[in-house]
Order: structure tokens, then C-alpha cells, then sequence
């Protein structure tokens, strides 16, 4: 997930900080205050904040945390961001590829070539920790579940409903019922694995979900739920 040169190159011991909870009254007004803001620094915060979130997790987790290893000010952090749910996916989404749905001509092609692209990003050691860290917290943190699904979770489930769609419109196979919830089965298998097992996701996961749930489910056409009569 998260790309390589970057964080990976960060996975070093941080510095010794102390990890306490903290607010900044009227941080917001500050942020949105007009103030020129330095995009290098963008950079070394969210390094900051996925290498942490590796370390301690998101609970313990706080923008004085991330403020320190960074060497800025936590102000720095809330004339940018909302606060560390804001921060953490925003730092996810920037270490990762805009999702694109493909399109090689065929559903097991496009469905294949997803699987490859989350071989080619996913799978560092370090990207296992931060997401096992985030999806920890995201069942008990409203802000930070609102964000990981709007930036993180929805796009990716916009290109499955598009995979699917061209291959309706290919006649590959019937139009797929609850379409929804077959396109959020990949989100929903990855965070039971990180959450229950837990275990890196690479291609062959991916492979897997594909080969053994999502392919048989579509190409088996709508299913009847109704009882067939007794002759």
C-alpha cells in the first residue's frame, strides 16, 4: 500500500516522545486562516504519522506524537488537517496510486490485473502494521471510519461496480443483484484478515477472494431465494 522509497525508508526507531491526548482551541480558524501554507512539510508529517501508527497503533496515537517526530508544531498539523483521522488517511491516500478501474477486454482480465496492482504496492512489512493499527480503531472511531470509507474504501469499491458494469455490457455475465454488497466483499475479507488473522495482503489473498468467491458468485447468474415447489 504504501509505496516504495518512502515510508519504507522511515521505519526506523522515532525519537522518544511522550504520548498524551491533546486539543488546540481554535485550531481550525487557523487552518483555514489563509496563511501560506509549506508543502514539504505535508510530506514529513504524514511519514510521520503511518510510522507511528506502525509502532503504537492508532489509539495511542496523537497529533503532539506526530508533531514531535516530525519536528514541527502541532499547530503546523491543524492549520492542514481537521486532526489525526484526517491526517492518517490523508497520509494513506497520498502513498497510494489513484485507483483506475482497468480494462482488458474481460472480467477475469480486469479482476486479474486488480489482484496485480496490490501485489505491486502492497505487502511491505511495515504497510501490514500500519493498516493492522488502523483497522483496530476503525469500529470504535466515527471520525476516522467517515474518512477511511470516503477516501479509501469508496473509491476502490467505484472501480469494482465499473469492472462489473462493462462486463454486463460485454454480455460476460448477467447483471450482478445487490451489486453493493458483492463489490464490498474484496474491503470486508482484507479487514477481517488484518483484523482476526493477522496477515499481509498480497496478490495471491487478493487471487483467492477473486478466484474462489467473487468469480463463482457473478458468473453463476441471479439466484432464485424462493422455495421450489413440491410436485
Amino acid at each position: 500500500m504504501i509505496r516504495n522509497g518512502s515510508v519504507a525508508e522511515l521505519s526506523g526507531i522515532v525519537s522518544p516522545v511522550t504520548f498524551t491526548e491533546d486539543h488546540d482551541e481554535g485550531a481550525g480558524a487557523e487552518r483555514h486562516g489563509g496563511r501560506h501554507l509549506d508543502a514539504s512539510r505535508d510530506a514529513a508529517l504524514c511519514d510521520a504519522a503511518l510510522r507511528l501508527l506502525a509502532q503504537i497503533g492508532y489509539d495511542r496515537l496523537t497529533v503532539d506524537a506526530i508533531a514531535t517526530s516530525a519536528g514541527a508544531g502541532k499547530a503546523t498539523i491543524y492549520r492542514r488537517w481537521s486532526g489525526k483521522a484526517e491526517l492518517v488517511v490523508d497520509a494513506l491516500v497520498r502513498h497510494k496510486p489513484d485507483p483506475v478501474a482497468p480494462d482488458t477486454g474481460s472480467l477475469r482480465g480486469d479482476l486479474a490485473e486488480l489482484a496485480r496492482r496490490a501485489s505491486a504496492h502492497d505487502g511491505e512489512p511495515l504497510d501490514t502494521s500500519v493498516m493492522v493499527g488502523l483497522a483496530s480503531a476503525l469500529p470504535r472511531d466515527p471520525d476516522l471510519r467517515a474518512a477511511f470509507d470516503q477516501r479509501l474504501v469508496e473509491p476502490h469499491r467505484r472501480v469494482l461496480a465499473t469492472v462489473f458494469e462493462r462486463a454486463v455490457a460485454r454480455g460476460e455475465i448477467a447483471p450482478v443483484a445487490n451489486l453493493d454488497l458483492v463489490v464490498s466483499l474484496i474491503p470486508a475479507l482484507v479487514l477481517y484478515r488484518l483484523l482476526v488473522e493477522p496477515q499481509a495482503i498480497d496478490s495471491s489473498f487478493v487471487e483467492s477472494i477473486i478466484e474462489g468467491v467473487i468469480l463463482p458468485l457473478v458468473l453463476a447468474g441471479p439466484v432464485s431465494l424462493q422455495p421450489t415447489p413440491t410436485p
